[in-house]
């Protein structure tokens, strides 16, 4: 018998205007300037739950759980503070790590686990670190050292408020906004 078809999800916190536009601008410019399209496969974003697979045919199951789980901290500012980088090949923009921003990825893979009985979806032993990816993967390490140079001191301040998250469904090529809640 067949395995039952299984589709990708992961959760974030995705930015409204105007600092989604100048976000996918970075990724636009890390493209034309670096050869690497790689981030441009998402929205702008930052992750609360990393990627996942989870059965076509209970999609409605997934969603009326996710849909149980409440926040009484919204909504909340998020800061967004230039750019940071992951060596050797990742550029993003850095946002602050606050304390609520911290509660809400906490509780919210604590209920996945819970309710969605997902044991292996941690972020090992890196931890949470908040961040807007804008050049990954196929930036190409020879290049890396230049990224590092056009980003490193270049500043970008802003702020948006988060008054939900976003459940992203990958359709095989790039990840959509399927869900909010």
């Amino acid at each position: 018998m067949a395995k039952p078809e299984q589709n990708l999800y992961f959760l974030a916190l995705i930015p409204d205007e105007p600092v989604r536009s100048e976000v996918m601008a970075f990724k636009e410019e890390v493209k034309e300037k670096f050869n690497s399209k790689g981030a441009l496969r998402s929205p702008p974003h930052i992750t609360l739950h990393m990627p996942f697979k989870w059965r076509s045919d209970r999609e409605d199951q997934l969603i009326e759980l996710l849909s149980r789980f409440k926040f009484d901290l919204y909504p909340f500012q998020v800061d967004l503070d230039g750019f940071d980088f992951f060596e050797p090949r990742v550029v993003f923009v850095d946002v602050d790590k606050t304390e609520v921003l911290t509660q809400l990825q906490k509780e919210l893979s604590d209920f996945v686990r819970r309710e969605l009985k997902f044991f292996n979806a941690d972020y090992k032993d890196r931890g949470f670190h908040p961040h807007m990816t804008i050049g990954f993967r196929d930036l190409k390490k020879s290049v890396f050292p230049e990224v590092k140079a056009n980003y490193q001191d270049r500043s970008y301040q802003r702020q948006f408020e988060a008054s939900g998250f976003c459940l992203l469904k990958h359709d095989g090529e790039q990840w959509e906004e399927f869900r909010w809640f």
